[in-house]
């Protein structure tokens, strides 16, 4: 699959391909949004323009605290200010937290208590409401996160320019326009602009878009599948109305059993890595990979 110019679009392809987006969320909960206009370059912490010796610590931090670390900037911002904008997001399935401040220098970033946030207290920042609308325009990464992205970000910052952020790579290319809400980690797909305007509006009255999430990045990729399709099942479109209660991994079946309005359910999922499916999945791929797939096997009260 191509676009109109010849070049490959991994978005277009798997759109063709007709590939499910349920359970393609980025498996992460600690999140560290950090103010930096661009360049990006390919990979943010590498190629960026940091602070000497910056780029490199961000990395081990994020190794260590097991964090997504990304850059990030406003969608029509021309440089940076002289005080730049830090977030700090636990993606807690039950009490996600944000927290917000200001530094002058990103170095400032590595003082902050990771550690004490990943075990449900500050990093030192202060509380912030939130949501933070974080869609991913990293053309330098993949070219159709910035074609499909950056009309969202422009869209969204229109409508919600207080909550809306361009980010580095999220990952998923292949479902661009791509879209994380924070702090509840919920990763959304293939938004155009009108449709990420109502992913917004319906997020801040407290509801999910289920045609256009992909997963809960708090949540291991099967059990993302698994609670898309028991909220579907039940039209359960309430952020909270769905909880995890447990998870059984059996090879590749995973038994995952949700606190839910009918009861509590178990899910039972299998995840299926065909050889036979491998294509190339993103727009730089040089050797193709296959496709994952998470297929319900069962539904039924726990």
């Amino acid at each position: 699959m191509s676009t109109d110019q010849g070049r490959f679009s991994c978005a277009a392809a798997s759109l063709s391909r007709d590939e499910p987006i349920a359970g393609t969320a980025t498996h992460v909960r600690t999140w560290l949004l950090l103010e930096h206009s661009g360049p990006w370059g390919d990979v943010a912490l590498r190629d960026a323009r940091l602070p000497e010796g910056a780029g490199a610590s961000l990395r081990q931090l994020a190794t260590a605290h097991r964090a997504k670390i990304l850059l990030v900037r406003r969608a029509r911002a021309s440089r940076d200010p002289q005080r730049l904008n830090v977030f700090a997001a636990s993606a807690d399935p039950i009490e996600p937290r944000l927290e917000h401040g200001t530094v002058a220098d990103l170095r400032e970033v590595l003082d902050l208590d990771l550690t004490a946030f990943r075990a449900g207290g500050t990093t030192g920042l202060d509380a912030h409401p939130g949501p933070v609308f974080a869609v991913c325009t990293n053309g330098r990464h993949d070219a159709c996160c910035a074609e499909l992205g950056r009309p969202v970000a422009l869209a969204l910052d229109d409508e919600y320019p207080d909550h809306t952020w361009e980010v580095s790579h999220i990952g998923g290319d292949r479902f661009a326009g791509n879209m994380v809400v924070l702090p509840h980690g919920l990763y959304y797909g293939r938004l155009t602009p009108a449709r990420a305007a109502a992913v917004a509006a319906g997020h801040l009255e407290g509801e999910l878009d289920l045609d256009s999430l992909r997963g809960r990045s708090s949540y291991p990729m099967a059990v993302q599948a698994a609670e898309l399709e028991l909220r579907r099942t039940l039209g359960a479109t309430a952020i909270t109305a769905v909880r995890l209660t447990g998870r059984e991994v059996d090879g590749d079946v995973t038994a995952a059993t949700f606190a839910s309005p009918a009861g509590s359910i178990r899910v039972t999922v299998r995840t299926i890595v065909d050889p036979a499916t491998a294509t190339r999945l993103t727009c730089k791929a040089h050797r193709a990979n296959p496709v994952p797939r998470h297929e319900i096997v069962g539904i039924e009260q726990a």
